[in-house]
This record gives C-alpha cells, structure tokens and sequence, in this order.
C-alpha cells in the first residue's frame, strides 16, 4: 500500500519522532556516516506532510546497547509519548536501532496500535493495527534480535577459543605485569614483589586473612594496589584485599577465564556470581611465574573455606583468642556435632563453655551438652606438656629463629619503602632544579612538591627506626634466653601467662586430631576421648565444676557428725561443737561470706532438710517421759517434778533450748515428803552418796 495513504490527517496532526542510536561511543566517534543517515530521516517525515517543527529527535540514548530498555532514557520516553497519543509517527532507521531485545519491541508494537501510530524505517511504512504490517515488524524484530545473539555468539567463541590458550589478555592483579613481549612476568618494583611474598608468608604462618591484616597493621606495613591508569600506590591492607588476593589464581601462576558469572536482571542492573573451579571456562595451571605453587594456592582456599562462619559443617576453624583451648576440635559425643564456644565472665576472668545446642536452635529440642572448658582444658595442657618435652628445645630455637627471620623480612620491606620515598624526593628535586628561576609559579609548586617528598621521606625513616627499636626490644638477648629457659621446661612455657591463646591452639593442632566429650552428671564427670593425629586414641576423666547450689551445699560429712551429736547435745550445743572443731557451713562458699558460722537456726535447718531424727523423737525412743507422764508416774505436781530434776532426783535432758524430758530411776524411785522435815537438798545429797557407796561395793 502506498505510504501516502497510510498516513492519515490526524496522524500528521501529532508529533513525529525521530528515535536515534549507536551501541558505543566509539561508533559515535567513528561510524559518523551511520549518524548522517538517521538524521536524514527528517526528510521524510517532510515529504509526508510533518512539519519540521512537529519532528521530534531522541537522540539521548547514544553510546547504549540496545539489549534491554531498562537503562536507555530516550526510549522510555519515547514509548510513554506514543502511549499517551502525542505520537503520529515513530521513526528509525532499522529496528536494530528502536530495540534488540523482541520483548521490548513487541511492547513498542502494541502501544502504537493501540495509540493508532506508525512505524517508519528505511524501506517504508508501517501500520502497527494491521495484520500484515504487524507481522512483518514482528519478523524484523526477530530477525534483529537473532543478529544480536548471532554477533555475541561470534565475539564470545572468539574470545573463549583465544582464552582456551591462554593467549586472551586479561588484567592483571597487583604484582603481575605483561613484558614487551606479552608475557606475563612479575612486577619489576622490588617493594612490590617482596611486600607480596610477605603477605602470602605471614597468611601461611597465621592462617587466617584478617589475622594477616592485624600483622601488617602491627608491623607497619603497607601493601601495594595498582589504579586505572597502572600506577601503583601503597595502602594499609584490609580484609576485603586479602581475601581477593588469596582468591586470584594468578598469583599461583595459573591462567584462569570466566571466573565469574555475569547477568543482566530485569531493572537493567549487572549482577555477578562467583563460579566454581570446574565452570572456570579455562583454567592452566604454572601458565606463567607466580609468587605461590597452585598446590599452595588449594591450600589457602581450604584454609579460607574453613575459616567460614558456617556452624552446621564438621570443621576445625582456625585458632582465635579465646581461652577455649579446644576450639574448633571438641566434638559431642552424643550427636557427633562439632561444640560451639560460650564465654563468660566470672569471678573477674573469662571463662569458656563447649555448647552443643543446634538441636535447640533449630528444632527446640533440649540441649544436648553444656560442658564447663576449664577442667578439660587443664587435663588437655597436661596431656599435651608430657607428649612435647622431649622436643622442647628444638622448639625453642625454631621459635627464635621464625621471629627473627619475620622481623627480618618486615625491616627490609620497610627498606623498601625508604628506598621509593628516597627516589620520589630525588625526582622532585631534580624537576625544581630543571625549571626556569623566572617562572616562579611553576617554581614555587614544584618546590612544594619536594617538600612534601622530603617530609614522607622522613616519616618513613622514622617509622623504620621505631619499629626495629621495637623488634630490638623483643628480640634481646634476655628475651631469647628467657625464651629457651622456658622452653626446656614446656609445662612453664604452656603456663607461661604471656604465651598467647592462638599459640597454644596452634601448637594443639599439630598433635591433636579431635576430643571427644561426653558428660556424665550422675558422677560429676566428663570423659575425655583423645584422638592424636596418628590415630592413636587416649581417654581422659575430668571432674565437673560443680554449680552454684553445690559449691554452698554443706558437705556430707558435717551431715552425718551432726546426726551423731543429736543423741546427746541440743541444736545450740551442736553450733558450738561444730565451729570448735573448724567446720564451716556452706554459705562461706559465697563470695565475702567466709566469715559465716553455725547457728542453732543452721543446725535446724540442716535437722529439717535432710530428714534427720530430731532429738526429741530420739530421746523418747530412749524411754523419756514428758512433764505430765512423770509427774503421774511419781504422783506429785509439775512443778515438783521440775525441783526434783533441778537437785538431781530425777534425771532431764533436753531436747531444745526450752524444754526438757525426764528418766525416772529403774529402781528406787523418790518418793514424795514433806521438805520441812526432809529438806530435798539434803535428799539428794543422800542419794548421791548412797550411789557412791554402792558403785565402790561393785
């Protein structure tokens, strides 16, 4: 159909526009013929009857590809202007230039027939409403999009065929360099390349990337990092530079591709995940020289995957600071789960607890163990200090020798960096003495520049001077003979307060496989199952620290003595015996309670809560007669029964502070008189005497 007759009076009564594109900035630069031809189409949307001020140009979205719309502007604006009806027209050279992607240009397809606009490319015009045109835009869409993937297909089997080879030039981590050549070869910097061999020394010595980063921090160290336009700068090293380090393969001298995993989401925003080695699209190992071997390489990655935070995984971590002798090597031997570590702060130190509770974390089931650290790790040290003496002085000189070749290692690179602060001041002076006097402001910034050369000149000299005063300090000849004296004796270098906790884990992890621990309550015990690195096995018995209702818990033994003075002492008495003899109630236990004695009230709590006999019952067990039974069998009053018992006529005894029970003779019993006659003083002063005369006839 003719073109002319498609257009229509109300579509010339809108906005023509002209949407504009090339994928890059370089096509823009370079590929100008490309421009020219779709600025042309001004024409003719002329010759159709627009004016040229109806001719709206979108020409904002150059530079970007036309993969998606999420982050090309000019044509969201454009499909909003068709859908509110401003639109007569949508010009564009090709479809390649309106969209690639045929999910946009689908969209842009039913919004101009639902706005009844036209489509107009180089080889005529389109209506969007008819069945045919619209099937012939939807083939050109398809069509435009097959020649996208068509093109990436070539470009990306061109690259990943060179990068098979290793011959595809990636960049290159700090450190690595590309020669004349093309080959890959170390960074010529002697600071560079001496700074990195440090830095995977010191990961192999702690094993761990952010313990590496305190060392370098504590050293003084800087590490090297390379910026967009390749120069090198030195900065303090973090966490995230070491992992990444660690994690190159390059510094191993393998040649590695497609490590990484790149995708567009639906907002238009590049998304990136990390592969495993075995989707690495090429992967050569010893491709060029590195710094590490690539078994060294697996290495740290191991290490690195074990010092993750996962706790559902069976893993030995790496040694922390913690006084948990056995972190990361305590297994439960109930479910098989490795301990997790609790600390707490108790009588003004920290202590450690083994915690195996995922089972109460993750289904609310009860705990499965809470096993208090100090006691097994005591049995571990000693265990430990008998298996390592014989060795103890090589290990005082290896130890010697490791910290003086470190301190060694950390003074030449700071060398280094003296050297390059040295050879920066030198340039800039060499540049200010170059310059024309005349020119003072060119003059006056290049002297400052010298200036500022010379003052890190000398901050880096002073900070090497201060910290080789302070390798000095440790390393003197009083430390090392302390050092090896403490040695001969491991059980003092073990117990040795200044031995730091890592050290010692680190020293454990040599020997000990995995411990296995399993608490008894009902015996106040743990066992201890050892299991050494070669396979041999060792099982130890720890006794439980006993809780705080325990520790105040009065001991067995001062039960049962006062079970035995109950027979013939009253609770008062009992008190008195007791502190006379040292005993201590459970409550001294208490913190500032170490003062505390026996009490009546103590005795009779102790009488009460362990179900003794009380006094009373055990004195009428005996045959002992209250007031009244005695008063009856004697057939007097109350009140003589208590003057008889005060004279001595009857026996009591009493059963608290208050009362008393009386034994009545087996024979002879008193008999009631009249006391003026026969005062009871001298009544019992006869009786007395006759027991005298009969026990001496006997």
């Amino acid at each position: 159909m003719n073109a002319h007759l498609k257009v229509q009076p109300h579509h010339v009564e809108r906005s023509a526009y002209l949407y504009i594109r090339q994928s890059s900035m370089r096509q823009v630069i370079e590929n100008t013929e490309s421009a020219r031809r779709q600025y042309a189409l001004r024409g003719r949307a002329v010759a159709l009857g627009w004016r040229d001020e109806q001719i709206i140009v979108v020409d904002n979205d150059q530079g970007e590809s036309g993969a998606s719309a999420a982050w090309r502007e000019g044509f969201q604006r454009l499909v909003s202007d068709v859908g509110m009806g401003r639109a007569g027209i949508v010009m564009g050279l090709e479809v390649s230039r309106l969209a690639r992607n045929n999910a946009d240009w689908q969209r842009l397809l039913e919004i101009c027939a639902l706005a009844d606009t036209l489509i107009l490319d180089e080889d005529g015009v389109y209506d969007p409403a008819g069945f045919n045109d619209r099937l012939l835009l939807g083939l050109k869409g398809t069509m435009s999009e097959a020649e996208l993937h068509v093109i990436k297909a070539r470009l990306r089997g061109g690259i990943l065929n060179k990068a098979r080879r290793g011959e595809f030039r990636c960049p290159l981590p700090t450190g690595l360099v590309y020669d004349h050549s093309g080959n890959v070869v170390l960074d010529p910097d002697t600071q560079v390349r001496e700074t990195i061999i440090h830095f995977f020394e010191t990961f192999a010595r702690v094993g761990s990337a952010s313990q590496t980063v305190k060392a370098f921090r504590t050293e003084g160290l800087l590490f090297p990092s390379r910026l967009h336009n390749s120069q090198t700068v030195f900065r303090p090293l973090t966490a995230s530079t070491a992992v990444r380090v660690l994690n190159n393969p390059r510094y191993a001298g393998a040649y590695a591709y497609g490590r990484r995993h790149y995708r567009r989401t639906i907002d238009g925003k590049k998304t990136v995940r990390a592969r495993t080695n075995d989707d690495w699209p090429a992967c050569i190992p010893d491709a060029h020289p590195g710094y590490i071997s690539w078994e060294q390489h697996q290495e740290n990655l191991k290490i690195l995957k074990a010092n993750g935070q996962g706790c559902d995984a069976a893993r030995a971590s790496i040694p922390r600071e913690g006084p948990a002798l056995l972190q990361g090597r305590a297994v439960c031997g109930q479910c098989g789960r490795h301990f997790r570590v609790r600390y707490a702060a108790r009588r003004g130190r920290q202590e450690a607890w083994y915690i195996c509770d995922r089972a109460h974390t993750y289904r609310g089931d009860p705990l499965c163990q809470s096993i208090a650290g100090p006691p097994v790790d005591e049995a571990i040290g000693r265990l430990i200090a008998e298996q390592m003496t014989p060795a103890a002085v090589e290990l005082a000189l290896d130890v010697r020798k490791e910290i003086q070749a470190r301190h060694e290692e950390a003074d030449r690179l700071r060398c280094r960096a003296v050297e390059r602060a040295q050879i920066e001041a030198d340039l800039a002076q060499r540049r200010f003495m170059l310059v024309d006097p005349d020119n003072r402001l060119v003059a006056d910034t290049l002297e400052g520049e010298w200036n500022e050369k010379l003052r890190i000149l000398a901050k880096a000299r002073e900070e090497r001077e201060r910290a080789r005063e302070h390798d000095q300090f440790i390393l003197d000849e009083a430390v090392r003979e302390r050092l090896v004296a403490m040695t001969v004796d491991f059980n003092k270098l073990w117990a040795d307060p200044d031995t730091p906790n890592r050290e010692r884990k680190r020293l454990l992890a040599h020997i000990i496989e995995d411990v296995t621990l399993v608490k008894l309550p009902a015996e106040g015990t743990t066992k201890v199952h050892v299991r050494f690195k070669g396979g041999k096995i060792q099982t130890l018995t720890t006794l439980s620290p006993k809780s705080s209702a325990q520790q105040i818990k009065t001991q067995p033994g001062i039960v049962e003595l006062v079970d035995k003075l109950l027979d013939d002492h009253i609770y008062s008495e009992i008190a008195e015996l007791l502190n006379q003899q040292g005993y201590r109630p459970g409550e001294a236990a208490r913190r500032g309670r170490h003062t505390a004695r026996f009490t009546a009230l103590r005795v009779a709590y102790l009488v009460h809560q362990y179900k003794l006999r009380s006094r009373y019952d055990r004195l009428r067990e005996r045959g002992m007669l209250t007031k009244q039974e005695a008063a009856a069998r004697l057939n007097i009053h109350e009140h003589t029964v208590t003057r008889w018992a005060k004279h001595g006529l009857i026996a009591s005894h009493a059963y608290n502070g208050h009362y008393c029970l009386y034994e009545l003779p087996v024979s002879d019993l008193p008999q009631k008189q009249c006391s003026r006659w026969n005062r009871l003083v001298d009544r019992a002063a006869a009786r007395r005497q006759n027991a005298s005369q009969a026990k001496t006839l006997n």
